[in-house]
């Protein structure tokens, strides 16, 4: 069940995300919490990992009649329910538009896909600004009316230049950031200001062929499949929880310049499904793996 759009935009709605080791009646009594303070339930899921004895639930409801004030939703639930059962959690409100910051580099299509889906309305978010380490996309930022801010680095300055970008996205109240084919390396002192907030796009089915012409590396091996993988960005490289991913058959007749139009082509169908499903608040983190509710 989806959130449904009202005349005047967004239902308001909350949304918690949840887990906890899996015990008898933790879904009744989130429910019956929920219903005994007229929380109209529109969106239910719910998975238990049985080999980690984990409950992992999403429920969206709506706030019109809803008993409790918002700003005190969270302490009614760790105090009547989260503690009795050990509950991790996290309260969203869907009238709230967090605020994405695009990181990139040279190759516009994961860009141009993005932008193409922010300005359709397709999704619940506001970009204010595009961080580059080239200028060669700038003018794709000014078509779109968005901010653009040139941080060019080396090895000598990077954690000068990260500071400065670390007070730009604050300059402009980031909530997470998209690295669009960002072709730098994040300090873990930068990825440490944003846990489960920087998503990336790897140009493989990781693991898979490591380096920077994975497609030269696959033509040669006779691949008959290439991938894409978009993940949360943590402080090991390429090893951070998997959010999305997907796959596109090739065959002999293939050559290099086929397969990079193929593989740029499902690079950002991957990002975009992944940063929808962030901004749906659908993804629970745990132990670097994720829940992907539909």
């Amino acid at each position: 069940m989806q959130s449904i759009r009202t005349e005047t935009g967004i239902r308001n709605t909350a949304i918690l995300l949840i887990y906890c080791p899996d015990k008898q009646g933790i879904l009744a009594a989130v429910t019956e919490f929920l219903n005994e303070n007229r929380g109209n339930i529109i969106y239910l899921d719910q998975h238990v990992d049985h080999e980690e004895g984990i409950f992992y639930m999403r429920v969206e409801w709506e706030l019109d009649k809803f008993a409790i004030p918002r700003e005190k939703i969270a302490d009614y639930f760790q105090t009547l329910i989260a503690q009795k059962f050990t509950i991790k959690f996290s309260l969203h409100f869907s009238d709230k538009r967090p605020r994405m910051a695009v990181f990139v580099s040279k190759m516009s299509h994961c860009l141009f896909d993005i932008l193409s889906r922010y300005t359709a309305g397709d999704w619940e978010t506001d970009i204010p600004v595009i961080i580059s380490n080239h200028d060669t996309l700038r003018p794709v930022a000014q078509r779109f009316g968005i901010d653009f801010h040139l941080i060019e680095k080396n090895n000598s300055n990077k954690a000068v230049q990260e500071q400065k970008e670390l007070e730009i996205l604050k300059q402009y109240n980031i909530d997470f950031v998209v690295l669009a084919r960002y072709m730098q390396v994040l300090s873990d002192q930068f990825v440490a200001n944003y846990p489960n907030g920087i998503i990336n796009i790897h140009h493989s089915f990781l693991p898979a062929f490591a380096g920077a012409k994975p497609y030269h590396a696959a033509h040669e091996r006779g691949v008959k499949i290439i991938g894409a993988t978009s993940h949360y960005v943590t402080i090991d490289l390429d090893a951070g929880p998997i959010i999305a991913q997907d796959v596109v058959r090739i065959s002999h007749i293939d050559n290099v310049d086929s397969l990079i139009r193929k593989g740029r082509d499902l690079e950002k169908i991957v990002l975009s499904e992944a940063v929808y499903k962030h901004l749906q608040r659908k993804i629970l983190v745990y132990n670097n793996r994720t829940v992907v509710f539909n």
